[in-house]
C-alpha cells in the first residue's frame, strides 16, 4: 500500500523535471552568411590581367563580433545573441569584395586577405569600413577605400556610401541587402582598378 501511495507522486515528481529541463533548453541559434550579388553589368575584361588583393579591411568595433547588429533606436543598438555571423566579418567581407571584383573585371587574378597576405599583387586595396549598420528596413555601409601599389604608392583613395533597403522585415532579408551594399561598393571598386590598369602596362 505504502508504494502505490509514493507512485503517483513519483511520477509527478518525474514530470516537473521534464518540464523544467524542456523550459531550460536554449533556444535555435541562426547563423548567416554574406553572399555574391550578380549585377547586370556588361563586364569587358581588362586588357592586361592584373593581380589584385582586397584588404585587410577595418570594421567599427560594435559589428566587429559573432552577433549580428541592429540598429533599434537613434542611440541604441540591439546584439542579437541568436542570430549570429557564420563567421568573422574580417573573413567574409574581403572574400566576397574578391568574388565581386574578379567578376565585373572578368579576371580570376583577385584575391583576398587573409588568403592573398604572402603574394606580390600590382595593387592591393584596403578598405576601412566607418559604418555597416541597419536603418529601419534598410542597411548603410560607408567605406573609405585606398589603391596601393605593389612599390607602396598610393594609386587613388575613394569613398563609398552604400545603402540598399531590405526586401522584407526578417534577418535573410537583411543580410541579403548587406550584400547588395557591398557589391555597390566592389562596383566602384573595379571601375578605379580598372582606370589604373593602363598606368602598370
Amino acid at each position: 500500500m505504502m508504494i502505490q501511495r509514493r507512485l503517483p507522486a513519483a511520477l509527478i515528481l518525474l514530470g516537473l523535471i521534464a518540464a523544467v529541463a524542456a523550459c531550460s533548453r536554449s533556444p535555435k541559434v541562426n547563423y548567416y552568411a554574406l553572399a555574391a550579388t550578380a549585377g547586370p553589368e556588361v563586364v569587358t575584361p581588362v586588357s592586361r590581367p592584373i593581380e589584385v588583393a582586397i584588404g585587410p579591411i577595418t570594421l567599427p568595433d560594435i559589428v566587429d563580433r559573432q552577433q549580428l547588429v541592429i540598429q533599434s533606436k537613434s542611440h541604441q543598438v540591439d546584439i542579437l545573441e541568436f542570430h549570429r555571423w557564420a563567421e568573422p566579418l574580417k573573413s567574409q567581407i574581403p572574400r566576397l569584395m574578391a568574388d565581386n571584383v574578379s567578376r565585373l573585371l572578368g579576371s580570376g587574378r583577385v584575391s583576398a586577405y587573409p588568403q592573398s597576405a604572402g603574394s606580390e599583387a600590382d595593387i592591393r586595396v584596403l578598405v576601412d569600413i566607418q559604418r555597416f549598420e541597419s536603418e529601419g528596413e534598410a542597411v548603410r555601409i560607408d567605406a573609405f577605400w585606398t589603391l596601393r601599389l605593389a612599390s607602396g604608392a598610393v594609386a587613388k583613395i575613394g569613398r563609398t556610401v552604400a545603402r540598399e533597403t531590405a526586401g522584407g522585415t526578417d534577418y535573410d532579408s537583411l543580410v541579403t541587402a548587406y550584400s547588395k551594399a557591398l557589391y555597390d561598393i566592389s562596383k566602384e571598386i573595379a571601375a578605379a582598378l580598372r582606370s589604373e590598369t593602363p598606368k602598370l602596362q
